[in-house]
């Protein structure tokens, strides 16, 4: 997904009259003109899933690369944009023959459809160090309607964190394998952090 995803900008809403939050650093919480601006994702972020499975157990994994930027509006935290995209190609489980099978066409069919995006079209502030980001998913071909929630985890004034939380029905993705015995939500556990420009 060399487009920018998913799914964490919305979290940039919660820096608008932020007020101090336990994890942040001795630094004051940022103004909105202060965190304005343009961020990278970087590297160091994770992208942890996991889908559960009757009885217990189930898949957990991660994806190693993906791409993304976040731009945060000055003049109305609520047009602030978020994209991020991710490539199936390089999802990780420990286990080969799992990791082989979720690139397959049962699954993410990576060959053909190579990456994951995610662009928000609404960031909703929650709180005084969350929000929700609402927007774009496209996976294997078909765009549908997502929602995660973001916490604010840290803030220098040149590097920001979040930590992002939300769950997918793959099924809508045509991919319904392996369904009722695995879960049709796949849950997104990621920690994301930008660098700003």
């Amino acid at each position: 997904m060399s487009a920018r995803l998913t799914t964490l900008t919305a979290i940039l809403i919660s820096l608008a009259g932020l007020v101090a939050h336990p994890a942040l650093s001795e630094a004051k919480a940022p103004t909105l003109d202060d965190a304005a601006g343009r961020y990278d994702i970087e590297g160091s972020s994770q992208i942890n899933f996991k889908v559960g499975q009757v009885g217990g157990g189930g898949i957990s994994g991660k994806f190693t690369k993906f791409t993304g930027t976040f731009q945060l509006d000055s003049s109305d935290i609520g047009k602030s944009i978020v994209e991020f995209a991710l490539y199936p190609e390089t999802v990780q489980t420990g286990e080969a023959r799992i990791e082989n099978f979720l690139r397959s066409t049962a699954v993410f069919d990576s060959a053909n459809y190579p990456k994951i995006v995610f662009r928000s079209t609404k960031i909703t502030r929650t709180g005084e160090d969350t929000a929700e980001i609402e927007g774009n998913l496209t996976a294997k071909g078909t765009t549908r309607t997502e929602h995660f929630d973001a916490t604010l985890t840290k803030w220098n004034r040149r590097v920001i964190g979040f930590h992002i939380q939300g769950g997918v029905y793959r099924t809508r993705y045509n991919m319904s394998v392996g369904i009722p015995i695995y879960s049709n939500v796949v849950e997104f556990d990621m920690l994301v952090n930008g660098q700003k420009h």
